[in-house]
């Protein structure tokens, strides 16, 4: 019996297509599941104006869907105790021992600072409370964020091939003070590139290698990476003034993504397919077991990485304006249902880059949907990621 009524499904193909054929997006692949039934779809070109369409193995830069298959690999440390959620991270990186921390959260970096009042733990990368990353409550542009770009430590869209080596881009993170102290605020984004470097120095591995061994070939995600040289799978990628409306080529087939970093960004350095997105998903909504059955992580670790860890609500930062979205260890959680789509207790992430992943473990469903168009920010999704979404639970047969 299928997981989906028929019509239905062909109502989000048709609905997808729609938004190809007017051009609100260039390439879209899709692929939504329910226990055993899969249904992927695919629409539109991989750069516009040339004739290769989008095919479901075509690649997508999936950007902050990164974050949540690094946090998983740092997990994997953790079960093997190489990683402790409530250590201190001083001993794996020094250079973020003994911080400072502005007094003025919204000020200069160079402003007053206070010492920190604790040590920034594992726990509190994962949770992005280690005091530095991107306010969305703050004020805009933030002296902190600015000064991390001038730095050339990726504080903003992803550009692989700007930020130096990791330990250099330690080196120079360290320069900054904290702008919360340790465990008091969800700021985003940077925890994720802290946790790919200290994955690297826990495992005596490059983050690419480590991930690579212990995560992606387990899975059988050969596509997804942090490069890659299948210039021919891999579309351009666009990005929208929200003033004007223009229409640009934020990156080309040929540009950041064609060659291996320096820093494998562990916050929106990869680019995947939708069956490789699909076979991480696939994992954890069968607890971390493998298809053929053995565990890359227990279940135990599972149920701790998709459980709101922030207590996101009223008055408590998170990562959605109208609370109903916690964080995780790595991943953004469903705490307070506001719709006909994710139920309480789902969990996934966007990537800002064109993308959305999300399982529903009370469905039993894992959809993710892959664009060549870039969100013009972070709320609400653009348009077809929402109609993907409703249409999507709006196909289920029960």
């Amino acid at each position: 019996m299928s997981g989906f009524d028929q019509p239905r499904l062909d109502r989000l193909r048709r609905v997808v297509q729609e938004h190809v054929d007017r051009d609100a997006v260039g390439g879209v692949a899709w692929l939504v599941s329910r226990d055993d039934d899969v249904e992927v779809g695919v629409a539109g070109a991989l750069s516009r104006g040339e004739p290769a369409p989008v095919r479901p193995d075509s690649l997508f830069r999936i950007s902050s869907m990164t974050k949540p298959i690094v946090a998983v690999a740092a997990l994997v440390l953790v079960e093997e105790c190489r990683l402790r959620l409530d250590d201190p991270i001083d001993d794996l990186l020094p250079e973020l021992a003994d911080r400072r921390v502005l007094v003025d959260p919204h000020g200069r970096v160079d402003g007053e600072t206070v010492p920190a009042a604790r040590p920034i733990t594992v726990r509190d990368v994962l949770t992005f409370r280690l005091g530095l990353g991107m306010d969305f409550e703050g004020p805009w542009p933030h002296p902190s964020l600015e000064a991390m770009a001038e730095l050339g430590l990726g504080a903003g869209a992803p550009e692989p091939q700007v930020p130096p080596a990791p330990d250099e881009w330690m080196r120079r993170l360290s320069t900054l003070p904290l702008v919360r102290q340790p465990g008091e605020r969800w700021l985003y984004n940077t925890g994720s590139d802290v946790l790919g470097v200290l994955i690297a120095r826990a495992s005596g591995q490059p983050l690419d290698a480590f991930l690579r061994e212990r995560l992606l070939d387990p899975l059988g995600m050969a596509s997804t990476g942090f490069a890659t040289t299948e210039l021919d799978r891999l579309g351009s990628c666009y990005a929208t003034n929200p003033e004007t409306g223009e229409r640009t080529v934020y990156d080309p087939p040929d540009g950041h993504w064609s060659t291996p970093p320096a820093f494998p960004s562990g916050a929106a350095g990869l680019v995947s397919t939708v069956d490789d997105v699909h076979a991480f998903a696939r994992m954890l909504l069968a607890g971390g077991r493998l298809p053929d059955g053995p565990r890359l992580l227990s279940r135990a670790s599972v149920e701790a990485m998709t459980t709101d860890h922030v207590g996101a609500g009223p008055g408590v930062p998170g990562p959605s304006p109208d609370g109903s979205l916690g964080w995780g260890l790595g991943v953004g959680v469903v705490v307070r249902r506001n719709g006909p789509t994710h139920t309480v207790g789902s969990y996934g992430w966007d990537g800002g880059l064109g993308s959305s992943w999300g399982n529903d473990p009370g469905e039993r469903v894992a959809g993710v949907i892959l664009t060549t168009d870039a969100f013009t920010g972070p709320f609400p999704p653009p348009a077809i990621v929402r109609d993907f979404w409703t249409c999507a639970y709006a196909a289920l047969a029960d």
